[in-house]
């Protein structure tokens, strides 16, 4: 994605951002420790500025985007041949209960002579030329894609160095787990509907397979699980709110994690489409997510396909009310 001119450049960056990520490792590690109260900064809010304080100073960075700010800000360095995006914690809202938090980044190249702002940032996934999340659990991992392949590493907290631990990382073909959010069943569309049932219903039913499924309620964890195990994540369109279609911002998180977890042999999708193929209209725009293993996903858009054209369209009889896959609240 990157030729071997623009690489020591992109490498310095990248760098930079590890650093980053290492300074609020600590900062998410000392907790309760951290004498934080209602006069201090809130976890999300000290990482958002710490990854700006980085863009800032960056003499690489151009803009930086960050899903905590209305909208894109010009850098220190506005010669800079990069923009980045960036969600600086998911998860802080479970932060302060000691569960897994983390930072997604995306970087773009910036185009010469385009100004720095948010129309910087409307490009498709594909122009990405760099990619990753960190996450903070029991260790810190920084899983990173400059497209040739995904790959972990952990810090070592006693050099504050990042050790390449999983080189390669790769999907498993075949799934036998899941991740959404059950608690919006009621919102979902008929097509996901379908596949969380036939799942549900394991070796008994139609798919004959028993599947696991895990909610963690961070994106930076469900998709980190995905990663190392294989399954599908699901953040899918809801009937809720027509107008906001997903909830995963398109910039900060949807197109840095479809990235990787294609570079992973994976496929990334709204059900409808392939995520890295959409234009962004807004640097917050939000899209219905489908991420994992290229089976699942594949069954996925093959039941949106089939529900849009009617193919599985609920059969109704006078006498015994209808027969269908779907209740009759989950029909949109």
């Amino acid at each position: 994605m990157v030729d071997e001119a623009d690489r020591a450049g992109l490498d310095v960056l990248l760098g930079e951002i590890a650093r980053t990520v290492s300074r609020i490792s600590s900062l998410v590690s000392q907790g309760a420790l951290g004498g934080r109260d209602a006069r201090q900064k809130p976890l999300d809010v000290a990482a958002h500025d710490m990854f700006a304080a980085m863009c800032e100073q960056s003499a690489l960075v151009a803009a930086f985007a960050s899903a905590r700010m209305e909208a894109a800000t010009a850098a220190d360095g506005t010669q800079g041949a990069y923009l980045v995006a960036f969600e600086p914690l998911d998860g802080a809202a479970h932060a302060g209960l000691n569960v897994t938090a983390g930072t997604i980044f995306s970087v773009l190249r910036q185009h010469d002579h385009q100004p720095a702002g948010d129309a910087a940032f409307l490009r498709t996934g594909r122009d990405q030329v760099a990619a990753g999340y960190a996450i903070y659990g029991p260790s810190t991992m920084l899983v990173l894609t400059v497209g040739s392949g995904a790959h972990g590493f952990t810090l070592d907290r006693e050099t504050g160095t990042f050790i390449l631990t999983h080189p390669s990382i790769r999907l498993p073909g075949k799934a036998t787990g899941f991740s959404i959010n059950s608690a919006n069943e009621r919102l979902w569309e008929p097509p996901v509907l379908r596949f969380v049932r036939e799942c549900r219903a394991g070796s008994t039913g139609e798919r004959q397979q028993d599947f696991s499924t895990r909610w963690m309620g961070s994106t930076v964890a469900d998709v980190h699980r995905l990663m190392m195990l294989g399954g599908v994540y699901l953040q899918p369109r809801e009937r809720r709110q027509p107008a906001r279609p997903g909830r995963l911002r398109m910039l900060h998180e949807a197109n840095p994690l479809a990235l990787l977890v294609e570079q992973a042999g994976g496929i990334a999708s709204t059900g409808r489409a392939r995520l890295l193929e959409l234009e962004p209209q807004t640097v917050h725009e939000r899209v219905p997510v489908i991420l994992g293993s290229t089976c699942e996903v594949e069954r996925l858009e093959r039941y949106h396909r089939e529900y849009e054209s009617g193919a599985d369209a609920p059969f109704i009889s006078p006498l015994f009310n209808e027969r269908s896959l779907f209740r009759p609240e989950a029909r949109a």
